[in-house]
């Protein structure tokens, strides 16, 4: 088979000889992470989180060190970054907050179907029923379709259902029996939200998406080539881990990072949301290291359920022919600048995210310094194993970047989140624009124009965005370019209220 990049792809040292079998492609393994911040893992951040099987990937794949988030109109981020994700899209260029995906929209499943690969999903999907049946073939161990206990050993599962009703009394539960067999346990009117679930209840939902995809790997004897989306709900909150995990990170031993504070200096539009009361104010030194003592216990635990799947792979035969493609949905605070969740554009707190490509067909660790988002996952990877992509797509493929043809395909990262907050990133220096107003404000019209705060970073030495330099006269004069630039770059992404659909304007009031 001829590969219109297999120049390029040889310079990468991508194993030929595997994708020269006749007719057969490589499998594509797509593998998101909730919540997971590219600090999150121990390889890219050097922080104290042990995540010896996400090492791998990323110490002997390609790794993009600036990959983010563009941005979210929703508390809940996730939505916004899974359609990005699956439709190559960028923020501006989705419907509504992301939680349906048009038929207009090819998603990256219908892009492999259309060249003849079985598609499935294992795991957390937060879009439609109609785009989530047409994009794949079969699935496993669905979650997200309308019933959340909030609760990682208590999580309710569907069955793939190829009509998409996912109806909520087919909702059900993986728990033990009394000989510690799991068994399915219909969803009860008494099962209550949690977290309340431990190892002793049921399997976790990090180990129930790893079984569930290792089964399907194992069994697969078709001979089209597989695209699999590996969906974890891991390590978003509740943070849950099997003891023998919370007990690696006693909190008292948690380093705190540089941008830990007990409080956010200042109201950045929406601070009082759900993801924030997960925590008292203010998050004093032994709160923030319980939350992170957490937040590591959980992602280890997620590391040792992925190299399952990369065990069940390498087992079937099937790791030398396969692309692994790895990447986070959102950062998280997790007490950075004094916040827990992910609601902002502060970069490990919300949109820094992991993104690495591995597997036995990548034999050149890589590492590329190149600004992408999460939306140029999917023409990138249409382009590594040549199939074409989607018309619908606004995202840009780093091909040329892995090629060596280019250092980079984009020379700025612009951000939002909803009304309230505005990023722009561009050589060594990030803007962050906030319009201070929560939205009890916005809907009295008491907000002042003007009333903002200005932040900038030197984020190429200042990586965890710890000191503003914007009240220095030293900077005026890049602060003047930088904003006009970021207003620019609104006016041509389509930054607007009726693109967005949010009910005030972020540049109404800036």
């Amino acid at each position: 088979m001829k590969f219109k990049y297999s120049l390029i792809v040889v310079v990468l040292l991508l194993a030929m000889n595997s994708f020269a079998k006749k007719d057969r492609r490589p499998n594509v393994l797509i593998i998101y992470t909730d919540d997971h911040r590219y600090s999150g893992i121990h390889a890219l951040g050097a922080q104290a989180v042990e995540t010896p099987n996400m090492d791998l990937l990323a110490n002997s794949g390609i790794v993009f060190d600036n990959a983010f988030l563009m941005g979210s109109f929703s508390g809940a981020t996730c939505i916004p970054s899974r359609a990005m994700l699956h439709t190559g899209r960028d923020l501006f260029k989705l419907k509504g907050q992301g939680h349906n995906i048009p038929e207009g929209h090819t998603t990256i499943g219908e892009s492999f179907q259309q060249a003849n690969y079985n598609t499935y999903i294992v795991g957390k999907w937060h879009q439609d029923n109609a785009s989530l049946i047409r994009s794949f073939d079969e699935g496993a161990s669905i979650m997200g379709r309308g019933v959340y206990l909030t609760d990682h050993f208590r999580m309710p599962l569907w069955d793939w259902d190829k009509e998409g009703k996912f109806a909520k009394e087919d909702a059900y539960l993986l728990t033990y029996d009394a000989d510690g067999e799991i068994v399915k346990r219909k969803l009860e009117k008494t099962d209550k939200r949690g977290p309340t679930g431990t190892e002793e209840d049921g399997p976790h939902t990090s180990e129930i998406f790893a079984n569930s995809a290792s089964h399907l790997i194992s069994a697969y004897d078709k001979e089209e080539p597989f695209f699999m989306y590996l969906a974890f709900h891991a390590p978003h909150d509740p943070r849950q881990a099997p003891q023998e995990y919370r007990d690696i990170y006693p909190p008292e031993s948690i380093q705190l990072p540089p941008s830990y504070m007990p409080q956010h200096p200042f109201d950045n539009g929406h601070l009082v949301l759900r993801d924030e009361e997960l925590g008292p104010w203010p998050r004093t030194p032994e709160v923030a290291r319980q939350h992170l003592a957490d937040y590591y216990a959980i992602i280890t635990h997620l590391d040792d359920q992925i190299g399952k799947v990369i065990d069940a792979l390498k087992a079937s035969g099937q790791y030398k022919n396969t692309l692994i493609v790895l990447a986070g949905d959102s950062g998280l605070g997790v007490g950075c600048h004094g916040l827990l969740g992910k609601q902002n554009v502060y970069d490990e707190d919300g949109i820094h995210v992991p993104f690495i490509i591995s597997g036995g067909l990548v034999k050149e660790h890589k590492r590329y310094e190149a600004l992408c988002y999460i939306h140029d996952i999917l023409p990138t990877v249409c382009d590594l194993v040549d199939i074409a992509t989607p018309g619908s797509v606004t995202g840009q493929s780093l091909m040329p970047v892995i090629s060596g043809d280019k250092k980079e395909v984009r020379d700025y990262t612009y951000h939002a989140y909803r009304q309230h907050q505005r990023a722009y990133r561009k050589g060594d220096y990030k803007l962050i624009e906030f319009v201070r107003a929560n939205d009890h404000d916005w809907k009295r019209g008491d907000l002042v124009r003007g009333s903002k705060v200005t932040l900038l970073f030197d984020f190429k030495n200042d990586l965890w965005e710890t000191t503003n330099l914007a009240f220095l006269p030293e900077y005026n004069e890049l602060l003047t370019e930088m904003r006009k630039e970021m207003k620019q770059k609104a006016i041509e992404l389509g930054d607007n209220k009726q693109t967005t659909g949010e009910q005030f304007d972020f540049w109404d009031y800036y």
